[in-house]
């Protein structure tokens, strides 16, 4: 089983660019499919991206389509998540989480994803 640690989070302005990394530790990494959640004061756990265990399928939610991107590096055991254009909107706590299975259609319930961070900050002003 894998432990998950996110960093990258912080304050920027709207318009600005972070990257999230999710550093994994244990041998099987590569086993399992990955996902991005975040979570703002108040509502409930949204799902951000997903993608497969060798990167061959990835899936972004429609509210962040065409400003994030999601990836991984097997080889370092690390995860990403590409932030570009950030509005306000986007503030949130943001989690990564690991999957065994990636069955398609089912990439944006939280359930299936068993293994979970403990979440980084991100503060977009306007």
């Amino acid at each position: 089983q894998v432990q998950l640690v996110e960093s990258g989070g912080g304050l920027v302005q709207a318009g600005d660019s972070l990257r999230l990394s999710c550093a994994a530790s244990g041998r099987t990494f590569n086993s399992y499919a990955m996902g991005w959640f975040r979570r703002t004061p108040g509502k409930e756990r949204e799902f951000v991206a997903h993608i497969s265990w060798n990167g061959g399928i990835r899936y972004v939610a429609d509210s962040v389509k065409g400003r994030f991107t999601i990836s991984r590096d097997n080889a370092k055991n690390t995860l990403y998540l590409q932030m570009d254009s950030l509005k306000p909107d986007d503030t949130a706590v943001y989690y990564c989480a690991a999957r065994p299975d990636d069955y398609s259609g089912t990439y944006s319930n939280e359930r299936l994803y068993d293994i979970w961070g403990q979440g980084t900050q991100v503060t977009v002003s306007s």
